[in-house]
């Protein structure tokens, strides 16, 4: 039998009234000193579980435990004293050999001495029934040094019996359950229970979001009811959703061993536990067990503007293509959001023009109160001379990953006061329905910002008298998407004139399937159905799309194909082709339309022979089992061969969640009467007007004009250039995850991802009455880069792990229409370039002396381009297009 214990566990009958309800822990004999060894280790990886792939290292010591207080009136309340001494530190790789950032160097070095001194210093623990009711230790220690103690500390507290409580130790208040066994005892920690402050922050969307899991699970074993080991071990992983291959592992190991006991001190005898600490040394003081946050010093570090001068020339106008450039973005973020107030408006106020709009993108996306405070003191939105810089950084904002209560604040402050252009009093109420968004989503829904916003939309968009002001406040309520804003989208969309219907629509489309209701759908039909009043053609096709992507019914459906064969020409085509593409797609409403083209009144030769160029169709771009992306064009057109809509859409899904990547939208109404052509029915008074609209990554972006009015036009056909125009361009902070953990070692740990983005999203619409044809095109230029980081810290050594890819993309999208004869031929392009992959990792140690060890790796692909089909007609007539496209494009004359 073990006669050398560290810890006896008391029996408790579970029949005694005297301890009815109470829950033994540990015991330690009266008068012995128990001799232990203790090792906390840690390593990094990407998941793989190899050891010899990994970084990080040991912490080993030994340990002596003492009992110097019982309670007279209760063997279950006691006093230990806990002291680590001959303490070492190694690497948990065994193959580092000369490599090893600890070779030649003993504790006094790595550590530090002071530090050392701390880490060996006594701490007291007091127990009760098991359970930690204080933790004493010496003030004014290193946070990071007591951390460790608490780690070790934590490990003494248990209970005998299963079952589930609630435990505070390094990790917080968490909840914990107990199983346990003739030989053993488990105790499983649900770390995301754990109520502990620490900072962090997430992306809201889960398709730009990361998944992480944590476990902690420690095993007391057990000899003839008595504790002779304890093994703890504590995993945090995390993956990005939609690219896999951002991946980390940490694991965090810790064993308690007992060796030996031998003849201890005698118990101090008293009542009171104060009194004895108080004779023990009056210097403790009662602390929290739970772990304390720290930060590392940075001896020599560069100051802010001194990483601005290293990041700049990455983001010259020039070098915006280029990934790097993305990198330095992403690495100046991280600076910023240490930097304070002063700092920032230094840079801001000394930076040239050439630079200073990336440099405006990247302090709003660091999203912290001095960068805000900052940006705000710089921008003068009284003065249009800044119109640029207001615009990025109002779109810097609608992309915020994890914006507040104080941004929308400021915001709706700036949207009260004067402008110098009246486009960006429009842009601040359309990017302030897109922060109401993401709070909501966030379960801010109830913040007096967001509660003020949402009435001055909607109170707004009532009480519009203007015509440019109903638009303002329905592209703002089309980022908000506020269930309480669908009666006024009713009205708008039924009784409003033509743009304001239309946007009115294209708003309702956007709210999800449960908000569109059968009363919507009424709503809806008489739109399409024109029952009150004539419709334009693309507010009667965006009714049609709602109605049948939300659950149509029956009759809904039939309705719809009845009618086509009754419609203007271009439109019957259009709706053949929407019914046709949610057929071949497989969409949910595919079902409902089998079923009613069984009936021969609506599935004949007669009702699907309809000719013309209007068309629909969506396909996919990368189809994975975890994943798909698609893209969807849908063009149509008025009877005199003239683009009415362009419409481009990229999704991305993961699981149930989507993310509407990007949408390109290019109208243009009114220009019949440059080819002495009849306007379709209820287009007769439409004014010349061409312009586009995009929505990025879920958030609405102000509409640009091309031109408006027929003055406007002939000028600018007079003077066209052919050059295209800027919808959005800039650096977007696209993926932002944090997370500070609190490892029960008492080590401090740190998941980082970010993924960011420059990009460029241009378009152009070419019309020649000589030749007779126009030309539509649309362009996204893109550089992205992702970089996750886990990284362990003690102080003194730190290990880390960072993962990152980047790549350079583009895609294009050309539409030609020849109108010298009908049916017209249309050429629809699309094409996406070959892209380079490039991977990377980056392992390392390093000591705060400054000796490190690092290991790289890179993987470099290629991507094949890709050509997407545009139509369910596509032919090889594109061949004899009148303006020649690449090789790679894909398409047909139809």
């Amino acid at each position: 039998m073990i006669l050398l214990a560290v810890l006896f566990l008391c029996f408790i009958s579970s029949y005694s009234a005297s301890v009815k309800g109470h829950t033994t822990g540990l015991s330690l004999n009266n008068d012995r000193l128990y001799k232990l060894t203790y090792s906390t280790e840690v390593f990094l990886d990407r998941g793989k579980g190899k050891q010899e792939d990994s970084v990080g290292y040991r912490i080993s010591s030994n340990v002596d435990v003492i009992l110097l207080w019982r309670n007279p009136d209760g063997d279950d309340d006691q006093l230990i004293q806990i002291t680590m001494k001959d303490v070492n530190v190694e690497n948990v790789n065994e193959q580092r050999g000369e490599k090893s950032i600890f070779k030649g160097k003993n504790p006094p070095k790595i550590i530090r001495k002071e530090n050392l001194e701390a880490l060996q210093r006594p701490v007291l623990l007091h127990l009760v029934h098991g359970k930690v009711k204080e933790f004493y230790s010496y003030p004014n220690e290193p946070v990071a040094i007591e951390n460790l103690k608490r780690g070790l500390a934590s490990l003494f507290q248990m209970q005998l019996s299963s079952g589930t409580t609630n435990e505070v130790d390094i990790s917080g208040d968490c909840k914990v359950t107990y199983q346990a066994h003739q030989d053993k005892v488990t105790k499983i920690k649900a770390l995301d229970s754990c109520k502990i402050e620490r900072s962090g922050f997430t992306t809201s969307n889960q398709v730009l979001g990361v998944t992480s899991k944590a476990t902690s699970v420690t095993t007391y074993k057990i000899e003839d009811s008595f504790v002779i080991a304890v093994f703890a071990e504590e995993t945090h992983a995390f993956r990005m959703n939609f690219l896999q291959t951002i991946a980390g592992n940490i694991v965090s190991k810790q064993k308690l061993e007992l060796k030996t006991t031998e003849a201890g001190p005698r118990l101090i005898p008293g009542k009171q536990v104060a009194a004895v600490i108080k004779a023990v040394d009056s210097e403790y003081r009662a602390l929290p067990i739970v772990g304390q946050n720290f930060q590392s010093e940075c001896k020599g570090c560069p100051s802010l503007a001194e990483h601005w001068q290293s990041t700049r020339k990455h983001l010259q106008p020039d070098n915006l293509s280029k990934a790097e450039a993305v990198r330095s973005f992403l690495a100046f973020i991280q600076h910023l959001r240490t930097a304070r107030r002063e700092e920032i408006l230094q840079i801001l106020k000394a930076e040239s023009k050439e630079v200073l709009p990336q440099l405006v993108d990247a302090v709003t996306s660091a999203q912290t109160s001095d960068s805000l405070d900052a940006i705000l003191d710089f921008l003068d939105f009284k003065s249009d001379s800044s119109v640029i810089l207001q615009e990025r950084f109002l779109y810097a904002c609608g992309f915020a990953s994890h914006p507040d209560e104080e941004l929308l604040r400021a915001l709706i402050s700036k949207f009260k006061g004067s402008f110098g252009s009246n486009d960006i009093r429009e842009t601040v109420m359309i990017i302030a329905g897109a922060l109401v968004r993401k709070l909501c989503q966030n379960e801010g829904c109830k913040l007096k910002a967001v509660v003020e916003a949402k009435k001055l939309i909607l109170g707004g968009l009532e009480r519009a008298e203007k015509k440019e002001d109903t638009m303002m406040y329905l592209l703002s309520l089309k980022n908000a998407l506020l269930p309480e804003g669908i009666p006024l989208l009713l009205k708008y969309a039924e009784a409003g004139e033509g743009p304001i219907s239309h946007l009115a629509t294209t708003t309702l489309q956007r709210y999800d399937v449960r908000f569109i209701t059968d009363e919507v759908k009424k709503t809806l039909n008489r739109i399409y159905h024109q029952n009150r009043k004539v419709h334009e053609k693309t507010v009667r096709t965006t009714a049609a799309t709602i109605i049948l992507n939300n659950n149509p019914s029956y009759m809904e459906v039939k309705n719809i194909l009845l009618s086509i064969g009754e419609l203007p020409k271009e439109m019957n085509k259009y709706m053949l082709a929407v019914v046709q593409d949610i057929l071949r797609f497989e969409m949910p409403a595919s079902k409902m339309v089998r079923r009613v083209l069984k009936e021969m009144v609506t599935h004949n030769y007669d009702r699907f022979s309809k000719s013309g160029s209007s068309s629909a169709y969506t396909g996919y771009i990368e189809r994975a089992p975890h994943s798909a992306s698609t893209y969807s064009l849908d063009i149509l057109y008025s009877g005199s061969g003239i683009l009415r809509r362009s419409n481009l859409n990229i999704f991305q899904y993961i699981g149930k969640a989507n993310l509407h990547s990007s949408q390109v939208v290019i109208e243009a109404q009114g220009l019949e009467a440059l080819i002495a052509a009849t306007p379709d029915e209820g287009e007769e008074n439409l004014d010349s007007y061409a312009g586009m609209s995009a929505i990025l990554f879920d958030v609405q972006l102000r509409p640009v004009t091309f031109f408006n009015g027929y003055s406007d036009l002939m000028s600018k056909m007079l003077s066209a250039s052919g050059d295209p125009v800027s919808v959005v361009k800039g650096l977007i902070l696209l993926i932002d995850h944090s997370q500070e953990l609190q490892l029960q070692s008492g080590l401090k740990a740190n998941m980082d991802v970010q993924g960011g983005i420059a990009i460029d999203i241009s378009g152009a619409m070419e019309f020649s009455l000589w030749y007779r044809e126009s030309k539509t095109r649309v362009k996204n230029r893109v550089a992205l880069a992702i970089v996750g980081s886990i990284t362990v810290d003690s102080s003194f050594v730190k290990a880390g792990l960072e993962i990152s890819a980047e790549t350079e993309a583009g895609l294009e999208f050309v539409s030609t229409v020849q109108f010298s004869q009908y049916p017209f031929l249309v050429c629809m392009q699309m094409d996406k370039d070959g892209v380079p992959f490039r991977q990377f990792e980056t392992k390392y140690e390093r000591l705060s002396t400054g000796r490190g060890y690092v290991s790289r790796r890179r993987k470099e692909s290629l991507i094949a381009g890709s050509e997407f089909p545009l139509h369910q007609e596509n032919s090889d007539m594109c061949k004899v297009v009148f303006a020649p496209e690449p090789e790679s494009s894909s398409g047909g004359w139809f």
